[in-house]
């Protein structure tokens, strides 16, 4: 996961008047520090350290380096008590995230240590040396009745695996606020007509992750296959005979077609530097259009494969969930219900058309359809399950006031018989049961199509909905 766009602010608080009564405790908060961010470059290279801030001057300044910079994210390390008017212009100026780093040099001071020293300026020196803790209510209060959201995370400064995986979390969901703001989503076609939970407001996708959505015409790609070389077309089908197993029953002439198009799927990518796609077309009646489309399975799964996720029925609040997954590293494919099996009380899930083949148990199948259902046209598709193991499932809500939320649940894919019918297939077991799942997450109104990637991330999206001003829901 890459995001060269990405910034992370960063600073200490401490207060000025401490430095002349306590000699070292500035230096050796400032070493602090120090750990601090080379830990936080260790996840994400790109740190704008403000350094410590302990007047009100250097809060103004830092907030005017923060947003000179356009850092995304800020980590504001309490190192011991400090004003909070030290704080507020940092962040006010910035007007980015902030995330609260109340984190302690040790596990526990050495009270038979500190007790024992006879120099009570000295002792008071040590003692604030751990008093990170002290000033994070007068910080939340003023940050709350100022109007900014702020998130914490509470631990160690060294071995504590759980805060620093909590820090490395709040770094990669920053990264996927940035890819999801940069990103260039395209929409080619039109919707399927009468499906109407997947109509999506755009300039509500705009509101809430940035980007920029391009309306692209079936007619360009179909253009893009008539520029296609035999050589081109030819190294393509080399490609897919070494990512797919393509079963025998594939004919040649279907194979070439879809290479064809695959490449000038590529073409059209490139054109206009998308990060996803959403799509579906009739064709009916326009033969280079309708060959165009019922070939595009397999090149739209070589991109969701590659960090470009591809959703069918022009599914934009999906193709917005399955970029999610994808920049988290956790895969995300295109999927629905397929039918609830009571016996192994699991959950039957997949889709038609693309699939992300490299979160696939296997090689992914190619084979021959002759009629895609609901759908005009025929041709190869194809037929894989998601990995065994954790997968989560994701989809972007459109809910009644307008406003856009993630809905989130954690499963396990598990081994068994699937559908044979080339299309993307799974066996999902959920905690609470195949029953309570599909009622739980019907109840959140979500489109029928939702994204699958590998893993348990709920942590990780529940950041990037704080991040966003989103509201997450977990169903389990």
């Amino acid at each position: 996961m890459t995001s060269p766009n990405l910034k992370i602010g960063l600073f200490a608080i401490g207060l000025d008047t401490y430095w002349p009564q306590f000699s070292g405790l500035k230096e050796r908060l400032e070493g602090y520090l120090t750990i601090v961010e080379t830990k936080l470059t260790a996840v994400h290279p790109h740190i704008v350290n403000a350094g410590m801030v302990d007047t009100t001057d250097k809060a103004f300044e830092a907030g005017s380096l923060f947003r000179k910079e356009d850092v995304d994210v800020i980590f504001l390390y309490v190192s011991t008590y400090a004003l909070s008017s030290t704080v507020l212009p940092v962040v006010q100026r910035a007007k980015v995230p902030v995330i609260i780093l109340n984190l302690s040099p040790e596990a526990a001071i050495d009270y038979a240590s500190f007790n024992s020293m006879t120099d009570r300026t000295k002792m008071t020196g040590e003692w604030l040396a751990f008093c990170s803790a002290c000033p994070v209510p007068e910080i939340a209060n003023v940050f709350k009745r100022t109007g900014i959201q702020f998130h914490q995370v509470t631990g160690m400064l060294h071995d504590d695996p759980e805060c620093w995986n909590e820090i490395k979390e709040w770094v990669e969901a920053a990264k996927v606020a940035n890819v999801m703001f940069y990103n260039r989503l395209g929409c080619m076609g039109h919707y399927y007509s009468g499906m109407l939970d997947i109509y999506s407001d755009l300039t509500a996708q705009y509101a809430h992750f940035g980007g920029h959505i391009e309306l692209i015409e079936v007619e360009e790609l179909a253009a893009l296959r008539k520029e296609v070389s035999k050589a081109e077309a030819s190294n393509r089908m080399l490609l897919f005979a070494e990512a797919f197993d393509v079963q025998p029953d594939c004919t040649k002439e279907e194979l070439e077609k879809a290479a064809i198009t695959s490449v000038a799927l590529d073409k059209l990518v490139k054109k206009y530097n998308l990060g996803s796609m959403a799509y579906y077309y009739k064709g009916t009646g326009n033969p280079d259009n309708e060959e165009a489309i019922s070939s595009i399975i397999l090149g739209n799964s070589w991109l969701t494969a590659n960090h470009i996720p591809v959703a069918g029925e022009y599914e934009i609040k999906n193709a917005q969930a399955m970029k999610i997954m994808d920049t988290f590293g956790a895969g995300g494919s295109f999927t629905e219900y397929y039918a609830l099996d009571f016996k192994d009380d699991v959950v039957l899930m997949g889709h038609d058309g693309p699939g992300h083949i490299a979160i696939a148990e296997g090689k992914t199948k190619v084979r021959p359809l002759g009629v895609y259902h609901g759908k005009v046209g025929k041709g190869l598709s194809v037929e894989m399950s998601v990995k065994n193991g954790p997968v989560t499932l994701l989809s972007v809500v459109e809910k009644t006031d307008g406003r856009l939320m993630l809905l989130v649940a954690e499963a396990e894919s598990v081994a068994g018989p699937i559908l044979q019918i080339g299309n993307t297939n799974s066996r999902y077991k959920f905690p609470i049961g195949a029953r309570a799942f599909v009622n739980q997450w019907n109840a959140h109104g979500p489109a029928h199509h939702c994204a699958v990637g590998v893993g348990h991330i709920f942590s990780k999206i529940s950041k990037l909905g704080h991040l966003l001003n989103m509201e997450v829901a977990q169903v389990c």
